[in-house]
């Protein structure tokens, strides 16, 4: 059975710091891309971050440039989010995601594995 399990969430303050932590099990991800995904309450999942199979090749969506760092283990099957600089607008559960492609894909659809999410929330 594949497994996707998030770590990390909590309640921090704005301006604080967050690292999460997506294990994988059941099969390994090391030739897969992985994307952390983020739903705040009322609206869409959206796509925070992506990388490559190698780490060769990242993305990461506009509101984050700067502040999130996404990298990954393929010996331990995990990838990881470091937040930095935390903002109220940062609150939602994030999801970790796996796609078929080793290549960084942008379309949520196109993402077979899913976790069951971790809630961040940030406060002012």
């Amino acid at each position: 059975q594949v497994q996707l399990v998030e770590s990390g969430g909590g309640l921090v303050q704005a301006g604080g710091s967050l690292r999460l932590s997506c294990a994988a099990s059941g099969r390994t991800f090391s030739n897969n891309a992985m994307g952390w995904f983020r739903q705040a309450p009322g609206e869409e999942r959206v796509l925070v971050s992506v990388i490559s199979w190698n780490g060769d090749s990242i993305y990461y969506a506009e509101s984050v440039k700067g502040r999130f760092t996404i990298s990954r283990d393929n010996a331990k099957n995990t990838v990881y989010l470091q937040m930095n600089s935390l903002k109220p607008e940062d609150t939602a559960v994030y999801y970790c995601a796996a796609t078929k492609y080793s290549y960084i894909q942008i379309l949520r659809s196109l993402y077979d594995y899913w976790g069951q999410g971790t809630q961040v929330t940030v406060s002012s």
